[in-house]
């Protein structure tokens, strides 16, 4: 079978899954998750055959898998839509179908104890979820499963469809149609637990404010089909001729050229789906979904997305580009990216939920590949939203695993805490060996530890970027968010992990089950080899002893003045001391916190605790500037003024003019001239001519013969006259 009809195949299997567990399989869980995890394997093993295939194809960026078909009628022509598979979209198929295969396992073991079918706690027994003590006084958890299980799989099946589908399109019109499948699907899984009223907040948070982006985004697909007279990415994105052109009329728009306005409205599709100031408020919120949907959201899919359609746009933000100059709509790009990563980072310095962190460092790993697209280190760009979503995935599930376990200890104890809350944690390490481990690597990649793991290699390209291109406010920014990057994620590790626990939950929390746990150790392993991948040969030491296939790989669909060597060591340096050092004082801040002890930030930092902690007061301000005067216009403006006074006033006012002159016309026309005209012309009438008449109806036969005979002689006489006289 050919590359290009399996691409054709990838995303439909978990289509197919949507289908059959939504309409038939519904009530049986295991067939459920069975036909899940079967569909989105099918998928990955379909992808790994295309995966290889694409990268042992010797020019893939000139000759890429491609497929067409005409879908739309457009007059004498056809709006086609196919699949594309070129290195960016190879390596992008790559960690997706691998991410998303591991989160769907370990989705099982999440929200699955090993309860048998049916939703309902059987007589006799202990309520599912609840702990017992058996005969030998060991304690035990009742098995429990999450009653909507069949339609969290769905739904997540769905959402795999939606981001296969993207990847593989050569278009931007399929790609906004998977785009908004998994908004939708977004808002149905963060608001998962609807029960909740913080997760239908929550859900509804994220739809909106990715909505914003996406009327940008869909302005921007609309300007291109006109500019361009297509909407695939070969024809319309990087045939140089039309760039060129593009790149040199002017949009009238702010001194950029109509590629620069295009490529900023798709870009703010981007700022809406992978969460960059100051669209990100959603993106902390979405947290109140399954911790599966934030590994998913936050790592292999939905933020991937944004990333993704920036790199594709990139030749429209760097068209024109001279000399190693960024264009206006680059230096918007960066200057949004590079914000948002330090932004981002602090506010994750002050929060104490163990998910939390992971939002806001999230977010701030993005804003390094935003900044990475607007320089122009396309590569290094690429390469960090790669080993992010590895390294992004295993953390978030790591945290459900510990989230797991907490709430373990939580149900033995009894205990009133939040067993998301790292402040009760500690010791967990002994507790939760596998979990520990597998969280450590992750938190090491995420701060970019020296050598051994991924993170390190994807950080250093970008610092490198940075600084061969000479935008030193982008490097020390990075720089600096990178050690704050550090700093948290040993944070996180000590308080969770080392020391002794500080609640006794703590002390009764237990590893998770081996269908959540294989998973971790999976992800791990790309955690800290996809790396190697892309040493640059200039390295030392290590330069040339692995080649740079990820850097060949990616780096021949496009050349991006961002990608330079250098021969200074200052980046490497960089790298090192803000890895190391934030990682050191992470753990000599936090090492020796006790049970009850305030965050040991709170004091140095004094009013800037708050402040992060209070992330800046943006959502509060959203609230004042937005949410509340909609509100306002919603039920004061809207409801009382213009809807009860206004509109209601006007319905009532036309009621009542209805009713009074239904009054008058009853009064002075049906009563005086209707009903008189019927009772006194026409029934009156009748009645006295009736009276009139009566007495010649006396019943005697002999005057009705006297009466006929002399009408006769009557008529005969006026006949006579009429005919004869």
């Amino acid at each position: 079978m050919t590359s290009e009809v399996l691409l054709w195949l990838i995303p439909f299997p978990p289509l197919l899954a949507f289908g059959l567990i939504a309409l038939f399989t519904h009530r049986q869980r295991a067939l459920s998750h069975s036909l899940a995890i079967a569909s989105v394997a099918l998928s990955w093993l379909l992808a790994m055959v295309v995966f290889f295939r694409a990268v042992s194809q010797p020019h893939l960026s000139e000759e890429p898998f491609v497929s067409a078909l005409n879908w739309l009628p457009l007059g004498g022509d056809w709006l086609k839509i196919g699949v594309l598979m070129d290195p960016v979209s190879a390596v992008t198929l790559f960690f997706v179908a691998w991410t998303i295969l591991m989160i769907f396992i370990y989705s099982v073991g999440y929200h699955n104890f090993g309860q048998p079918e049916g939703d309902h706690d059987q007589p006799g027994l202990p309520p599912h979820g609840a702990i017992v003590r058996d005969a030998h006084g060991h304690t035990h958890r009742v098995p429990s499963i999450e009653p909507m299980y069949s339609r969290f799989f769905a739904l997540s099946s769905l959402f795999a469809f939606a981001m296969f589908l993207l990847v593989i399109t050569d278009n931007l019109l399929t790609l906004y149609i998977g785009w908004e499948i998994m908004g939708f699907c977004s808002y149905m899984l963060i608001g998962f637990w609807y029960g909740k009223e913080s997760a239908r907040k929550a859900a509804i948070k994220a739809f909106l404010t990715t909505r914003v982006g996406d009327v940008f985004m869909l302005l921007g697909i609309v300007g291109v089909y006109t500019a361009t007279g297509s909407l695939n990415y070969r024809e319309a994105l990087m045939n140089p001729d039309v760039l060129r052109v593009l790149a040199e009329t002017p949009s009238g728009v702010l001194n950029l050229s109509v590629a620069g306005l295009l490529g900023l409205l798709l870009f703010i599709g981007t700022v809406g789906k992978s969460a960059q100031f100051p669209l990100h408020v959603w993106l902390p919120d979405a947290m109140e979904g399954p911790t599966p949907v934030s590994a998913m959201i936050h790592a292999a899919t939905m933020v991937s997305a944004g990333v993704y359609l920036t790199v594709r746009i990139y030749p429209l933000l760097s068209a024109g580009q001279e000399g190693g100059a960024l264009t206006p709509a680059m230096s918007v790009v960066a200057l949004i990216g590079t914000f948002t990563a330090l932004f981002a980072a602090t506010i994750a310095l002050a929060q104490n939920d163990i998910k939390r962190v992971l939002a806001y460092s999230t977010i701030s790993q993005l804003g390094y590949m935003i900044a990475a697209v607007g320089i122009g280190a396309y590569v290094a760009a690429v390469f960090h939203l790669v080993t992010h979503a590895f390294f992004k995935a295993l953390l978030f599930l790591s945290s459900g695993s510990v989230i797991h376990g907490m709430e373990h200890g939580v149900l033995h104890t009894d205990e009133k805490i939040d067993p998301q809350d790292m402040f009760n944690m500690g010791g967990l390490k002994a507790r939760m060996p596998v979990t520990f481990w597998t969280f450590l690597i992750g938190g090491l990649a995420l701060s970019g530890f020296p050598v051994l793991t991924a993170g390190f290699w994807s950080k250093d390209e970008i610092l490198t970027g940075a600084f061969a291109g000479h935008h030193w406010w982008v490097f020390g920014t990075l720089a600096l968010a990178a050690f704050l990057t550090a700093f948290y994620t040993m944070r996180q590790i000590t308080l969770t992990f080392l020391g002794t626990p500080r609640t006794h939950a703590a002390e009764h929390a237990v590893e998770s089950r081996a269908v959540m746990t294989a998973p971790l150790v999976v992800l791990s392993i790309f955690a800290v080899a996809f790396g190697w991948s892309g040493i640059p040969e200039k390295f030392p030491l290590l330069g040339g002893l692995i080649p740079n296939w990820f850097g060949g790989f990616v780096g021949s669909m496009v050349h991006a003045e961002g990608e330079h060597t250098v021969e200074s060591l200052l980046p490497l340096l960089t790298s090192l001391v803000v890895s190391l050092g934030g990682l050191t004082l992470g753990w000599l801040v936090y090492r020796n916190v006790r049970a009850g002890d305030p965050d040991p930030l709170q004091k140095p930092l004094g009013a800037l605790y708050r402040v992060f902690k209070y992330k800046y007061g943006i959502d509060e301000l959203y609230d004042a500037v937005f949410v509340r005067p909609s509100i306002w216009l919603a039920e004061v403006f809207t409801y009382r003024f213009l809807d009860k006074m206004v509109l209601d006033g006007i319905i009532e006012g036309v009621a009542r003019g209805t009713w009074n002159l239904g009054l008058a016309l009853r009064r002075y026309f049906d009563l005086a001239v209707i009903n008189w005209f019927g009772d006194a012309v026409v029934s009156g009438g009748t009645r006295r001519g009736g009276e009139a008449l009566k007495p010649i109806q006396s019943g005697r036969v002999q005057q009705y013969l006297i009466v006929t005979f002399v009408g006769a002689i009557l008529l005969g006489i006026v006949l006579y006259l009429m005919f004869v006289g």
